[in-house]
């Protein structure tokens, strides 16, 4: 009787120990086990491993429960048969399949679930050990099983998760809710292009490459911005930008009479349907500030600067010599105002012959 009860006791401890296993090794968080790996403890990059590829894993801790399940009750059938005879077998083999159900596969799994983590860890050396003992068979399953698992590979995660993990972690108290804003903000760089952030032409203030900073003492003190768009002739003819320091530090020093052309910085085109993040990594690398927005036929459409596109995270920057917040607002009330008054014009009745007086002449 002792026999059949020890008997019993393995097969379902094995059964519960292939059943949690398998439990947390695909349960447990891809993106967790790569921060883990990261400590370079073995447990941790031996489990990154059979994250990486489960194939192999999985098919020896399934060979594994089946050796305990199938084997194993094939044993303690025939040791039930010694102990109770042919009589009570019937009775028996119904109460270790009720077992089997709860002991070796319900309870292990809702437990291999809920501590996923940590079983994973435990275990990631051992099934990584066996994996190699059972290899000719598990090469065997896999390439019996290869023409359905082949496929693409699926990603770790997606914005929309990720998004949702936000707004999670800050419902949790995770994260704070400004935090949790910014992330959301974040996604929207490669959603934006650069004539959606840009200050439009409409609004720019410039001034002339060829004129003296004496002459042009006036528009550069009055000026907000600490770079100044330099244009030729027209503002289609940007020349660069100049900054209003310099400017102005030169006037100090005395060269009223230098040319405001030979102040001026080399500066950035780039056209209107640059997306945003594309448009920050530019600012980052190129350790430049400001970038005229040109465009589909080369004109100049606006000027964006990396202050335009940090707000997209941060919202609206303003300092104290901001008089105007939404230059792009403004910009687009002025347009319909000339729409408005040409749409008038061109409302009017033309005006006919017999409609016109002449004087007569004495």
């Amino acid at each position: 009787m002792l026999n059949l009860i020890i008997t019993v006791f393995i097969l379902l401890l094995g059964s519960a120990l292939c059943s949690a296993t398998e439990t947390a090794l695909l349960s447990v968080s891809v993106i967790r086990v790569r921060q883990l790996a990261e400590i370079k403890k073995p447990a941790a990059i031996a489990l990154l491993a059979i994250r990486e590829n489960m194939n192999r894993p999985i098919a020896t801790i399934v060979i594994m429960n089946n050796i305990f399940n199938i084997v194993g009750s094939i044993i303690t059938g025939n040791i039930a048969t010694q102990v109770l005879g042919n009589r009570w077998l019937g009775l028996f083999s119904g109460l270790l399949t009720f077992l089997i159900i709860i002991f070796g596969e319900i309870i292990p799994k809702t437990i291999g679930e809920r501590y996923s983590e940590t079983i994973s860890i435990l275990t990631a050396i051992p099934v990584t050990a066996i994996s190699l003992v059972f290899t000719p068979l598990v090469w065997i399953l896999e390439n019996v099983t290869a023409p359905f698992t082949k496929g693409s590979k699926r990603p770790t995660t997606n914005e929309a998760e990720i998004k949702l993990l936000a707004n999670i972690g800050q419902q949790e108290g995770i994260i704070q809710s400004d935090e949790a804003e910014m992330i959301q903000r974040v996604f929207r760089l490669n959603d934006v292009t650069a004539s959606d952030l840009m200050t439009p032409q409409i609004m720019l203030t410039y001034i002339r490459g060829n004129l003296t900073l004496a002459e042009a003492k006036t528009d550069i003190i009055a000026s907000q911005h600490t770079r100044i768009i330099v244009i030729d002739e027209s503002i289609d003819q940007v020349m660069g930008f100049a900054l209003k320091q310099s400017l102005l530090t030169a006037m100090v020093e005395g060269s009223g009479d230098q040319k405001i052309a030979n102040l001026t910085r080399k500066v950035r085109f780039v056209p209107e349907i640059i997306r945003a993040d594309k448009l920050l990594k530019n600012f980052i690398e190129s350790h430049e500030h400001l970038a005229v927005v040109v465009d589909e036929y080369g004109c100049v459409a606006g000027v964006i600067t990396l202050e335009d596109v940090l707000e997209v995270i941060t919202g609206e920057i303003v300092d104290e010599t901001d008089k105007t917040v939404d230059l792009q607002e403004i910009a687009r009330k002025k347009r319909e105002k000339m729409l408005q008054s040409i749409n008038t014009l061109h409302s009017q009745p033309k005006a006919d012959d017999s409609d016109i007086k002449i004087g007569n002449t004495n």
